[in-house]
Parts: structure tokens; C-alpha cells; sequence
């Protein structure tokens, strides 16, 4: 497997547009309207917010997808289109809409949507940009599309990875947005996967879910659960390898590639946090188990005194230990060792859980580089997780003081 050019169109078959079609009103150079389309039908996948408040566009993508199969993804930015007057209405407008143009049936689209919650969405300027979007799709329209999802992030978030199956060459890449409002419980806020791979519909599900707990259900900018996660894939079979029927070599092979691009955008969400300086690692090792590691490394990654320290530079260990300690997970603090690590170097700051005298201006080195590891490591078994996050900065509450208005 290498990571390849091309993004969510490097794979066989698939096209995508971007533009700006007139739902951000304040920011008419920024595009707000993607569109992803296969050639052909495809087998499709999807996860889901596990936020009891959803918006309009996941109950209609859930039903859509409950079968198994889709062809093409519209998605605006702008407009989260949830708790909104006549949100079920105008979301299923926009798959019709997206349906009429391409020539499918409606239960063909899936939909997303992202942005202020509690508006109406502006519909009218969605369904006559939807056909503008048609005639702009194309193999290279890949980066256009993941402008266009785009809220407060920074960067756009690609990736794409070739690799064999059955002797033959399958591509599979993908967009991601996100950059607030991160702590998915399912994927992230918003990311669309498409392969030319020939994949079973139920083996498709099977290995989205697995691949998102491993990847985006591991990373937390802000603790706070969307009302729009979505995560969707589209398989359309156009590389030609032996349909994936089930559990084997293909089957890992394919896994493998799902999680290296999943892993790939969960990093770049953590790393855009909103007002973020720093991605921040944390890794558990040692632990009793991998679920009990998972909970005591989110449980430091959602940390905001874990997080301001981050951003400060700070070695304040102490906090780290207070995060595992509140994480409703049993273990002894005194067989805990801290430490931090950066292309800076790394430092051991506490061992057995008690402070070390440790080189502070060493460590102030090590916690300004621009990637940072928090490294722990417990004494009970073979259990390892590792989570991603960022810093919290005064710029994180300047973006959400006044992000509404």
C-alpha cells in the first residue's frame, strides 16, 4: 500500500465538484457546495453522531444508506440544517433535486450538511446550485469538493492510497472536515470515502465501523459531540478484483487501506482544532486491556487543563494524572510513568507517580514543537491505545464567542 495523489477521485469511476453556490452569505468567495458521483452504483457504508439531537441530513443519509447502496453524495457548508423550521423537507430536497439532475432515484443520494444549527437553510440557492455542480463534476474536482465542506478549518483534508486486491490495483481516498464541535462517538464531523474496489455491502459496514472506532472515534478537539457526524463510503467495483465476501487476505488488505486514509484525516482534524498550535498524541500503554487504555488516553486527550497546559508549554504532569484519575477507570497511580515526547527530544517527568526532577528548560523545549506526544505507561498488562487531540488556545473561544453571528 502507498499513499497516492487525488484524494476522494484518485479511485476508478468517481467525480466531484466544489462552488460556492450561496449559503455562506458572508463569505462569497468560499465555496459551500460539494458534490461526489460515481459512474456506477456502488455498494455504500455509513456511521453516524450518536448525539440524541441530529440533524435533518443524518436521518435522511441513515435511511438512505440502509440498504447498502448509493451513488452519489451532496453535501453544503454553512448551514448545519438541524433544528431548523422545515429541515426534513429541505434536506430531502436536496437529494431529489441531486436525483433529477444525475438521473438517479432519490434513495440513490446521500446527503450532508454542516455549519450554524437552529437556521434555516437557504434551500433556494442549494437546488440552483445543484445542476451548476453537475456541470462542473470531474476527476480532478476532488480538492474543490473538500473546500467546499469546509467550516473554520484552516487546511482542506485530503487523502488517498493505492493497493492490491485479488492481483489487481484498487484505489481508495477520501475528504474530511472539522476543525470545532470534535469529539465524534462514531466518525468525525464530516468525511466521505470512495474505492474502486469490489466489496460486499455488509463487508463494506463491517469494516467502516471497525475502522472508525480505531481512528475518528479517537479524536477530541473540544469534547463536544456534532449533531451532524457523518462518515460515509461508496465502493463501486470499477477495479475489477473478486468481490470482498468476507474475512481473509482481501478483506485485510482493504482494512488496511480504510484505516490508513481514516487515520490520515483523524489526525488532520486533530491537528486544525479550532485556534490550535499544537497536535497533541497521547498514548496509553500497559494497561490491563485496550478498552481500559482507550478510556484513560480520551480521557487526558478531552482534558481542557491537559489541553491549556499544551498550549502554555507547560510540563504540568499533574494534570494528566487528575484526567486518568476522573476517567472512571480503575488502576494504582503508583505504578504510572508520565512522559513527553517531540521532535524536540523527549523527557520522563513522573515515575511510579511521583514527580522527577526533571531539566525544565529541556522540557520546554520539547512541548514547543508543533507535534507533541504524551506519553504513559502502566504496569498492569498489554492493553495500548492512542488518541489525538490539540491544545486549547484564547483563540478557540475567540472562533466560538461569536461564531453565530
Amino acid at each position: 500500500m502507498k499513499f497516492i495523489e487525488g484524494g476522494i477521485t484518485a479511485p476508478a469511476g468517481f467525480k466531484a465538484a466544489g462552488l460556492h453556490c450561496g449559503v455562506k452569505t458572508n463569505n462569497s468567495d468560499k465555496k459551500d457546495l460539494a458534490l461526489i458521483v460515481s459512474d456506477c452504483p456502488c455498494a455504500a457504508a455509513g456511521t453516524f453522531t450518536t448525539n440524541k439531537v441530529k440533524a435533518a441530513p443524518v436521518y435522511l443519509s441513515m435511511k438512505n444508506v440502509e440498504n447498502g447502496e448509493a451513488q452519489a453524495i451532496v453535501c453544503n457548508s454553512g448551514n448545519a440544517n438541524a433544528c431548523a423550521p422545515k429541515g426534513e423537507e429541505n434536506a430531502y430536497k436536496m437529494c431529489v433535486k441531486t436525483a433529477e439532475v444525475l438521473g438517479l432515484k432519490p434513495e440513490q443520494v446521500l446527503v450532508g450538511s454542516t455549519g450554524v444549527i437552529g437556521h434555516t437553510i437557504n434551500i433556494e440557492a442549494i437546488v440552483k446550485g445543484i445542476p451548476e455542480a453537475a456541470n462542473k463534476l470531474s476527476a480532478d474536482g476532488g480538492l474543490d469538493a473538500a473546500h467546499a465542506i469546509m467550516t473554520t478549518d484552516l487546511v482542506e483534508k485530503i487523502a488517498a492510497v493505492e493497493f492490491e486486491l485479488g492481483g489487481k490495483t484498487v484505489k481508495l481516498g477520501g475528504i474530511a472536515k472539522g476543525s470545532g464541535m470534535i469529539h465524534p462517538n462514531m466518525g468525525t464531523m464530516l468525511c466521505f470515502l470512495t474505492t474502486d474496489a469490489a466489496v460486499d455491502k455488509a463487508v463494506l459496514k463491517k469494516i467502516l465501523k471497525e475502522c472508525v472506532a480505531v481512528t475518528f472515534n479517537r479524536v477530541s478537539v473540544d469534547g463536544d459531540t456534532s449533531t451532524n457526524d457523518t462518515c460515509l463510503i461508496l465502493a463501486n467495483g470499477m477495479a475489477g478484483n473478486k468481490t470482498v465476501s468476507g474475512e481473509g487476505a482481501d478483506y485485510d488488505a482493504l482494512k488496511e487501506a480504510v484505516k490508513a486514509v481514516t487515520q490520515t484525516l483523524a489526525i488532520k482534524i486533530a491537528a486544525d482544532g479550532e485556534g490550535a498550535t499544537k497536535l497533541m498524541t497521547c498514548t496509553v500503554s500497559g494497561a490491563a486491556d485496550e478498552a481500559k487504555a482507550l478510556a484513560l488516553a480520551m480521557s487526558i486527550n478531552k482534558s481542557p487543563l491537559v489541553k491549556t497546559a499544551m498550549f502554555g508549554s507547560d510540563a504540568n504532569w499533574g494534570r494528566v494524572l487528575c484526567a486518568m484519575g476522573y476517567s472512571g477507570e480503575d488502576f494504582d497511580p503508583e505504578k504510572v510513568d508520565v512522559g513527553f515526547k517531540s521532535a524536540a527530544g523527549e523527557i520522563e517527568v513522573c515515575r511510579n507517580g511521583r514527580g522527577l526532577d526533571f531539566d525544565e528548560d529541556k522540557a520546554l523545549k520539547v512541548l514547543s514543537e508543533k507535534e507533541v506526544v504524551i506519553d504513559v505507561k502502566m504496569f498492569e498488562g498489554e492493553g495500548t491505545a492512542t488518541c489525538w487531540g490539540c491544545d486549547l488556545t484564547y483563540d478557540y473561544v475567540k472562533i466560538n464567542g461569536d461564531y453565530r453571528t
